[in-house]
């Protein structure tokens, strides 16, 4: 059967694909934040999956203020970078899985959560700034991703949002659903957004260190208690767009410990300040 081998948690900040598309990586700004990422990108080469299941949220590219789904599933076969303004991100287009999407919708619609199928979009900044972070950038002789990637798109752009206990509950149905499925996959599962940050109003660039490491610490040692802190709590703390934290529940629940298994193992853990007025956070948790 396929199983969850690890979950991957970062932020996607638009701005780092800038960074790395015009060969900025090694600018005094931006050096400290890319060396951490050193680490995630060796071990996710000595950690390769057969499929990352990446939870991410649209920026109103695949949709727009007149349709938001709350949880959606790409089955489709490919994925093409999406035009956000400035044109398409230098990066490879996106292999799906779709044999393994169909089967997550099919198991996880079954346990009583909601998904919208999405037979095509194209993909943003959300899910291929993480793929470059933790992949690293692909040679121009063999111009594509390690694997292929299903995308899991979140509404956290419009309220209302799902809870942090809606989102960790999904996440173990997640689980359930690829160890139902009947060939040896190894799969990663990857949550992404946030930390700490406000992009408008009168706290615009607020960034909040002690409220994110808390955080953390929670992901890692108690995310059941993590799931019950209500919205207003990070919105208040952790600023507006500080709520796409809540995409990590998700990653979080389909870990073996949410079943009665082991602690995961801390493989890496990452943070710094700011990049482009945004907190940014990196977690690799393997389950043992």
């Amino acid at each position: 059967m396929a199983k969850i081998t690890a979950s991957v948690y970062t932020s996607h900040v638009p701005a780092i694909g800038a960074a790395i598309d015009l060969g900025k990586t090694t600018e005094p700004y931006w050096q400290p934040l890319f060396k951490g990422y050193e680490p995630t990108k060796q071990w996710f080469k000595d950690n390769k999956p057969d499929v990352i299941f990446l939870v991410y949220n649209d920026h109103a590219t695949a949709f727009s203020l007149e349709m938001i789904p709350t949880f959606a599933i790409g089955t489709a076969a490919e994925y093409q970078p999406a035009d956000e303004g400035w044109g398409h991100r230098p990066v490879p287009m996106v292999k799906g899985h779709p044999e393994l999407a169909a089967h997550i919708a099919q198991s996880v619609i079954q346990q009583d959560f909601d998904l919208t199928i999405v037979n095509k979009m194209d993909v943003d900044h959300g899910l291929t700034v993480p793929l470059s972070l933790v992949c690293g950038t692909p040679s121009q002789d063999k111009f594509e991703w390690p694997c292929p990637v299903i995308p899991f798109a979140v509404n956290v752009v419009q309220y209302p949002v799902p809870s942090g206990r809606r989102c960790f509950e999904l996440g173990k149905a997640i689980r359930r659903a690829v160890e139902s499925f009947d060939k040896p996959l190894n799969v990663q599962i990857w949550g992404t957004g946030g930390m700490s940050h406000q992009l408008q109003g009168p706290r615009a660039g607020l960034i909040n260190k002690e409220w994110d490491n808390a955080f953390l610490d929670e992901m890692i040692a108690s995310p059941d208690t993590l799931a019950s802190k209500p919205h207003i709590d990070y919105v208040r703390e952790a600023g507006s767009e500080g709520i796409e934290l809540v995409m990590w529940l998700i990653a979080r629940g389909a870990m073996a410990d949410t079943a009665g298994g082991k602690a995961p193992k801390v493989a890496h853990r990452f943070y710094h300040v700011p990049a482009s007025n945004t907190a940014v956070g990196n977690l690799i948790l393997e389950n043992q």
